[in-house]
């Protein structure tokens, strides 16, 4: 079993305390080709395409002319999963997870990426930011998903080799799960649903509540050392409950209200 997770656009950069362990982007070769691609961006250029503040395209220009590899811990990079930082990764909360835990996301969690295609979770990055949907010209294509092609499927297919039951639970956003041909995907995919509602109020997606309970499943799964998929229906932190009148066989669904 494994769980997709989109990145976050916000990056925490501080040298601070990350375990000793880590591994290499398995496609950072595709990464140097698409990288060749974003830098010669000036800060205008990014700033259009990415609909940025000319501060942050300037920071993102900052960070491709210093993005190189070899990738250490000594030359700016970090682990993927202390590097990202937002609201999914909060959830998370990978500072407070026990080495055990740690282990446990990096063989049961990958990450989608625009400019890595798909990591693990102790893969050494550099700063970045390029979104999976951004309309960027590149050698392959007019956008990020004809320059990853079925590179990205191919690597999914090949760690699920090692997977014993096939499954692939899907946190990520429809924009980045968009880079992956669902049908050549050797797998069953379960795509879990947060949906909250307050006082008398009808259940809805609530972007930042949603985006949160995925940081928060596999936080869950992590404490609990799931390995049964069917064990994610007990998911029950901040409050969530699975639904089984509300779900399908593929989409699971897990209610939390809140009082008005």
């Amino acid at each position: 079993m494994y769980f997709l997770l989109s990145p976050a656009k916000n990056l925490n950069e501080k040298r601070d305390f990350t375990p000793k362990i880590y591994s290499q982007p398995p496609l950072l070769e595709e990464a140097e080709i698409l990288m060749n691609d974003v830098r010669p961006l000036a800060p205008q250029q990014i700033a259009e395409l990415m609909h940025v503040s000319d501060k942050i395209a300037l920071l993102n220009v900052e960070r491709n002319q210093q993005w190189q590899t070899p990738f250490t811990t000594d030359n700016n990079a970090k682990q993927a999963l202390f590097m990202f930082n937002g609201d999914v990764y909060e959830g998370i909360d990978a500072y407070g997870r026990s080495d055990e835990e740690i282990s446990y996301i990096h063989n049961h969690v990958r990450i989608l990426s625009g400019l890595y295609g798909i990591l693990r979770p102790l893969d050494l990055i550099q700063p970045y930011r390029l979104e999976m949907g951004t309309p960027l010209k590149n050698s392959r294509g007019k956008n990020l998903y004809e320059f990853w092609g079925n590179r990205v499927t191919e690597r999914l297919n090949y760690t699920l080799e090692c997977s014993e039951d096939g499954i692939v639970v899907n946190l990520a956003s429809q924009e980045y799960f968009k880079v992956l041909q669902p049908a050549q995907l050797n797998a069953r995919i379960i795509t879990p649903v947060f949906k909250d509602a307050k006082g008398d109020g009808a259940y809805k997606i609530i972007s930042f509540y949603a985006k949160r309970a995925r940081g928060l499943m596999v936080r869950y799964a992590a404490q609990n050392a799931v390995e049964d998929v069917e064990q994610l229906k007990q998911f029950d932190l901040e409050g969530y409950a699975f639904n089984e009148a509300a779900s399908t066989e593929s989409e699971w669904v897990f209610l939390r209200r809140h009082e008005a």
